[in-house]
């Protein structure tokens, strides 16, 4: 465009700042000046009255300053552009420029602002959050059942080694029963009244029905201090925890007697009562049995049954057996 031939361009395609250099200068660019244009000689300066611009007509270009919506005094309508349309305040939204989602039955947008502000930003990552804290869960409750898994077994070494404490002196006070339940024996030795030992007045008898060794034979004086049997028992397979029964008899009432293993006397007596019972004086119906659990060692042991002093020894004794490990009831 050349000066004085403002052709079919505006005045917005007039370089403002020709002045300043050479070919510019070279086709008359002068600076601005008060009240007047700027430019090269010819320039358009139009000016366009406020809210003279109607719906439709093209936006002004980037860069450039829209012009401002005219203000009315306080208590008085502003004026209106065309249409009859009021024209929003500062910082009011334009119904003309609105988005389209803002329109009634407009499309909904695909990103919101956060709640709460007047940002971009996106919201909060709830799916995030989510996956987040179901990973710490499930690693807590890993670590617990660790934890436990780890305690049971810390439980079952502390059992083990609390159960192989008691030694073979002691034997553990028992439950006895009148259970006709039967124990595994496991093949381990039984032996009748006829066969054992007998010191301090005590002898063999059949007299009273009901003993179950061989022939009805029993023992019996065994109701005085001093009064034993022993059994020296062959063929332990291995040391450890076993269980001795007594097979007895008492006249109605309750008795005790002293267990001797490898010659260490039990601090627990044996109980000789009267589970099955008889009446008074009734050796016949007094048939019953009691255990008491002692540690043997793998091959020979010498088990000693005897009435002592503070013993209540009135009783018929018909068998001893052996049973493995310590038994919870009867057998």
């Amino acid at each position: 465009m050349t000066p004085g031939n403002n052709g079919a361009s505006t005045p917005e395609d007039d370089d403002p700042f020709g002045y300043l250099y050479a070919d510019g200068q070279a086709n008359g660019a002068t600076p601005p000046s008060g009240g007047g244009g700027y430019g090269y000689p010819g320039s358009v300066n139009r000016v366009r009255a406020v809210g003279e611009r109607q719906y439709g007509q093209q936006q002004p270009g980037y860069g450039q300053q829209q012009a401002a919506a005219p203000t009315a005094p306080y208590g008085q309508v502003p004026p209106q552009g065309p249409h009859g349309q009021q024209q929003p305040g500062y910082g009011q939204p334009n119904a003309r420029y609105a988005a389209p989602e803002t329109a009634p039955g407009g499309a909904p947008t695909s990103r919101q602002s956060s709640a709460g502000g007047g940002g971009r930003g996106r919201g909060p990552n709830t799916k995030g959050l989510l996956i987040g804290a179901i990973a710490v869960v499930a690693a807590v409750v890993i670590g617990i059942g660790i934890a436990m898994m780890g305690g049971d077994s810390n439980d079952d070494k502390t059992g083990d080694a609390a159960g192989s404490s008691p030694t073979a002196a002691q034997s553990s006070e028992p439950s006895p029963s009148n259970s006709n339940s039967a124990a595994a024996e496991e093949d381990l030795p039984t032996i009748d009244a006829k066969a054992l030992r007998l010191d301090g007045g005590t002898a063999t008898a059949s007299d009273v029905e009901g003993a179950k060794a061989d022939g009805g034979v029993y023992v019996t004086g065994f109701n005085q201090a001093g009064a034993s049997v022993t059994w020296t028992v062959n063929g332990i397979p291995k040391s450890g925890k076993y269980s001795v029964y007594v097979g007895y008899s008492v006249p109605g009432k309750d008795g005790t007697a002293t267990l001797t293993v490898n010659g260490t006397a039990s601090k627990t007596p044996v109980g000789l009562k009267n589970w099955a019972g008889g009446a008074a004086g009734d050796y016949a119906k007094g048939w019953t049995k009691t255990y008491n659990w002692i540690q043997l060692d793998k091959g020979t042991n010498t088990i000693k049954l005897s009435c002592e002093q503070g013993n209540q020894c009135d009783a018929l004794i018909d068998q001893m057996w052996l049973v493995n490990g310590w038994v919870k009831s009867g057998g």
